[in-house]
C-alpha cells in the first residue's frame, strides 16, 4: 500500500488554502503537481551544474551532458525501448506529435489517409490538418459507442491501400477510456501501417512498454508525470527515425556545415536542434525515479479506487450525467449536472477549494460527438485521498443545489 500521508508531505503546494479552504487539486490530467525531489534537482542544476550540453570540454558541460544522457537511458528503460537512439527529447507531447507530422509527413502523398479517433486531443488532430495544407491527405475518424469506447469493428474496416498512419490516444483525457492500443497496433501492422500513440494521459498512470505494444511512435510529457514543464519525449522505432528528415535545423543536430552542404548528426541528435532544456531534462530523471519508487502498478490501483469512489458518489446526485463508462478506464471523470453550465459549476467548486477543469478540454470534436459544449472534469494523482474525493462529491452536491 502507498503511504499517502508521506507522499503528500513531498508536495508543499498541497498545504495551501484556496479561499480559506484546504486545497483539493483534481486537475492532474492537465498537469500534475511536482514533488520536492524534482524541484530540488532544478535548484541544484541552476545553482551548481548549469552549462550547455554537448558543447564543451569543461567539467560543468561534461556533468550536464552526463545528466541529460542518464535521463535518456532512464526513459529508455522505463518504456523498454530498444536503444537510447530511439529517445528524442522535445518540449512536450504536442511538439513530439508535430515532429512526426512534419517529418514523417514529408513522405505522404496526395490521397494518403491517416486514421485518428473521435476522442483525440487537439494535439493529435491539428498537426495533421496543418499537413493537409500542403499535402492533400485525408483524415478518417474511428467513432465511439455509448460507453465511450472505440468501435473496433469499424476501425478494422477502415484500412485501405492509401492508409499511411494511425494516430491514436492511449487514454482519453475526457472520457478516461483506456484504448486497446496493443490490439489496434496489431491490426494496423497487418496492413503494413505504422502507429503513433499519444501517451500523455497513460504514462503517469499505467505501465507502458513500447515493445510489448509494438508501437512505432510514442509521445508523452514530463509535466504530467510529476516532472517539470517544457520537457517531453518522442519515442520512435530506429528504422523509421533514420528514414525521416530533420524536424528543425540549427546547432546540435549537424554533422558538418558549409555554405554548400550540411550533413546531419546520428540519432537521436538529428531531431534535437538547439539548446535543449537540459535543466528540465535532468529534473525529469528524478520524476522517473520517483514513479519507480512508488511503483506504477500501485499508483494505478490507488487512482482506480479514487475513481470508483468518486463515480459512486457523483451518481447519487440528482441530474448527474457522467461521460465515459468504459470497462477499462483511467482516473478521469467528466460530468455535467442538468441545467448547470460547466463554468458555473467549476467556479463555485473553486470557491469551495476544489480545483477542477472546465470546458472542452482541447477535444472540441469529441464535444460535438457528445452533443455538448464542455464538461466539468476531475482527474486524480497519486497524492489525492479518499477524504478529498468525499469532499469533492459533497462540494458538487452543494454547488448543484445552490445553482439549481
Amino acid at each position: 500500500m502507498l503511504d499517502i500521508d508521506k507522499i503528500r508531505s513531498e508536495y508543499p503546494i498541497l498545504k495551501r488554502e484556496i479561499f480559506g479552504r484546504p486545497l483539493i487539486y483534481l486537475d492532474s490530467a492537465a498537469t500534475s503537481q511536482t514533488p520536492r525531489c524534482v524541484v530540488d534537482k532544478i535548484v541544484e542544476m541552476y545553482t551548481t551544474k548549469k552549462a550547455n550540453v554537448h558543447r564543451g570540454v569543461h567539467e560543468l558541460s561534461q556533468e550536464a551532458t552526463e545528466l541529460q544522457e542518464l535521463t535518456r537511458e532512464k526513459v529508455r528503460a522505463y518504456i523498454n525501448a530498444a536503444s537510447t537512439e530511439e529517445i528524442i527529447f522535445t518540449r512536450g507531447t504536442t511538439e513530439a506529435i508535430n515532429l512526426v507530422a512534419s517529418s514523417y509527413g514529408e513522405s505522404l502523398c496526395n490521397g494518403d489517409e491517416i486514421i485518428v479517433t473521435a476522442m483525440e486531443h487537439h494535439s493529435n488532430i491539428v498537426p495533421w490538418q496543418l499537413l493537409q495544407q500542403h499535402k492533400r491527405i485525408r483524415l478518417r475518424v474511428v467513432p465511439i459507442d455509448e460507453k465511450g469506447e472505440l468501435r473496433q469493428d469499424i476501425y478494422e474496416e477502415m484500412f485501405t491501400e492509401n492508409t499511411r498512419l494511425v494516430a491514436i490516444c492511449h487514454v482519453s483525457n475526457v472520457l478516461g477510456t483506456v484504448n486497446p492500443v496493443k490490439q489496434m497496433v496489431a491490426v494496423a501492422h497487418r496492413h503494413g501501417v505504422p502507429v503513433l500513440v499519444d501517451g500523455a494521459q497513460s504514462m503517469p498512470h499505467i505501465k507502458v512498454d513500447v515493445r510489448d505494444l509494438d508501437a512505432d511512435f510514442l509521445a508523452f510529457s514530463a509535466h504530467k508525470m510529476y516532472g517539470p514543464t517544457g520537457v517531453g519525449v518522442l519515442y520512435g522505432k530506429k528504422s523509421l527515425l533514420e528514414a525521416m528528415p530533420p524536424y528543425q535545423g540549427g546547432g546540435e543536430m549537424i554533422g558538418n556545415v558549409s555554405f554548400e552542404k550540411t550533413t546531419f548528426a546520428e540519432l537521436p541528435y538529428k531531431f534535437e536542434a538547439g539548446t535543449p532544456d537540459f535543466v528540465g531534462i535532468a529534473a525529469f530523471s528524478e520524476a522517473v525515479d520517483y514513479i519507480g519508487r512508488l511503483g506504477i502498478d500501485r499508483i494505478a490501483v490507488h487512482e482506480h479506487e479514487l475513481l470508483l469512489r468518486a463515480t459512486k458518489g457523483l451518481e447519487s446526485i440528482p441530474g448527474m450525467r457522467i461521460f465515459g463508462n468504459a470497462e477499462d478506464k483511467s482516473g478521469v471523470i467528466s460530468f455535467l449536472v442538468d441545467g448547470i453550465h460547466h463554468y458555473d459549476m467549476g467556479m463555485l467548486l473553486d470557491k469551495l477549494g476544489v480545483e477542477v477543469r472546465t470546458g472542452h478540454h482541447c477535444a472540441e470534436p469529441l464535444m460535438s460527438v457528445l452533443g455538448i459544449e464542455g464538461t466539468v472534469r476531475a482527474s486524480f494523482g497519486v497524492y489525492n485521498t479518499v477524504e478529498e474525493v468525499d469532499a469533492f462529491v459533497e462540494a458538487v452536491d452543494r454547488a448543484a443545489k445552490m445553482l439549481g
